[in-house]
């Protein structure tokens, strides 16, 4: 008899029979979830490579789908880890639900492509003040994953309830560009929004001439000129810091076609949507994915008019100077990034919110940075490709010809996976795998930049190929505790390159 089932056919009450489970060792059992909650002993097993909840009663019914027996004193009910189950454990054990972490402190966005990097990235975190984001997809990730939502949310709380992790996690929304996407994150109880304005931002502004800006500018209604210019033109704003915020003439007109569009969307987004919510919610406003720079000027004029304007944003996200591309670090001038984010930081402290920072995996040159300047205020952080990275280096470490099939096929549609990705990948700096060892396969994903952007940027094509997907989530599920460690190493990095103790 599997020993789970034979400690509850001897157990005469359910205390008992927690701590006994909550002890450890127990094979197939995660001693993290045991939680004993209205006469219900709930835990979760894995049996081969399946993870299932079971709850242990006296009662004759519980509120999960499940196949129940008799075992001792007790019902057994074995009920597979499905959404609706997902939304039965939210509804019982509230901590297993998502939470909004407000305008303070650091967050970490990390994400899961896979639905099963969150252990490990509990495990990293918990004992840190970092309040983790656990589920963080855009539209992008879902289509190019074929996954939903509800499954991102759902793998989130599955991952909470294993690790017996009460201390709250956060669900993005993240890069979301139409109402109907927002709305329906947020009906399946999404608790932060991050609102990507790049379609809105006019990107094309920062190349027209003195005298193409000045022609595009006067087409502006006269109103609208009128009242930006007497609130920003040649003004000086003074921060709390005591920092000074020159709005130059000379861009001021340039600025003003960036972003004025932006501000309406933003502006409509919130007031349509973000204030109706019954509950908080937090609202991240990304301005970073477009070409032009947010210099600090237009940092201050789009965070003074969301205040104008009664919009509430939890955090920004400027587009800092420098390239933040996928799967390594920084590219750019770290002084001039370090100058102009402390300026950014103090703006964000100036107004109430945190400042985000995109694509922020792996950028270990300026996490030093980060941290010295938002440390003490706060602020949010975004990784998720990484944790792809770490799971492909499973798959060399223990199935080196299940990566070599992986790495072909990355090649085989790098062109396609451009179309979503800006990097600087050059195949010429990948090399010939029949000129690699299998031992050598994971440290050439950790040390070879060019190996990590071709599978970094082609996870979609990847998982959705089907002599690949079902082989490569079978060797992660079978090596959980090496996924778990890759992950706890490789964020653990970044919470001290980040001064996080």
């Amino acid at each position: 008899m599997i020993a789970w089932k034979q400690a509850v056919e001897q157990a005469q009450d359910l205390q008992a029979l927690a701590e006994q489970l909550q002890t450890g060792g127990m094979a197939g059992v995660y001693s993290s979830s045991v939680q004993l909650v209205q006469d219900q002993l709930l835990f979760m097993v894995k049996e081969g490579l399946e993870k299932f909840l079971v709850v242990v009663t006296a009662k004759e019914e519980v509120p999960f789908a499940a196949e129940v027996s008799s075992c001792g004193r007790f019902h057994v009910f074995v009920a597979e880890l499905n959404s609706a189950n997902a939304a039965a454990l939210r509804a019982l054990l509230p901590w297993t639900a998502p939470q909004p972490f407000g305008t303070e402190g650091i967050s970490l966005g990390l994400g899961d492509r896979l639905g099963l990097a969150s252990p490990g990235h509990i495990k990293t975190v918990r004992h840190s003040p970092v309040r983790p984001v656990l589920a963080q997809q855009s539209m992008r990730e879902l289509d190019l994953t074929k996954r939903t939502y509800r499954d991102v949310l759902d793998a989130a709380t599955w991952a909470v309830f294993q690790e017996g992790y009460s201390a709250g996690y956060g669900a993005d929304g993240d890069h979301l560009k139409k109402v109907e996407h927002i709305q329906a994150a947020l009906e399946l109880g999404f608790s932060m929004i991050t609102l990507d304005c790049s379609e809105h931002i006019d990107d094309g502004a920062s190349s027209l001439s003195e005298d193409g800006v000045a022609a595009r500018y006067r087409e502006l209604p006269a109103d609208l000129r009128e009242q930006l210019e007497g609130l920003y033109k040649d003004k000086t704003y003074r921060l709390n810091s005591g920092a000074e915020i020159h709005m130059e003439p000379a861009g001021f007109e340039r600025m003003v076609l960036t972003y004025y569009r932006a501000l309406d969307f933003m502006e409509m987004v919130y007031k349509t949507v973000i204030d109706k919510q019954e509950r908080s919610v937090d609202f991240e406003i990304s301005i970073d994915e477009v070409a032009t720079p947010t210099t600090p000027q237009d940092h201050f004029f789009v965070a003074h008019e969301l205040q104008r304007r009664g919009v509430r944003a939890s955090s920004v996200a400027p587009r800092f100077c420098g390239q933040f591309e996928k799967g390594i670090d920084y590219i750019g001038d770290r002084a001039q990034f370090e100058q102009e984010f402390a300026i950014h930081s103090q703006i964000a402290e100036h107004f109430g919110y945190k400042l985000s920072v995109h694509s922020g995996s792996d950028k270990f040159s300026i996490f030093p940075i980060i941290g010295k300047h938002a440390g003490k205020r706060g602020y949010h952080l975004k990784t998720a490709g990484t944790n792809w990275l770490e799971a492909v280096r499973v798959i060399a470490a223990r199935d080196p010809e299940l990566y070599r099939a992986m790495h072909r096929k990355a090649l085989a549609t790098v062109d396609q996976a451009r179309a979503f990705y800006k990097v600087s990948l050059d195949l010429a700096g990948v090399p010939d795998l029949e000129q690699v060892s299998d031992g050598q396969l994971p440290d050439l994903l950790r040390n070879n930049n060019d190996v990590r952007q071709l599978l970094h940027i082609t996870y979609g094509f990847i998982l959705t190929d089907p002599e690949l997907r079902e082989p490569f989530f079978t060797v992660l599920k079978a090596n959980e505790d090496l996924y778990e460690q890759f992950l706890m190493d490789h964020i653990g990095r970044h919470l001290q390159a980040l001064g996080i103790n």
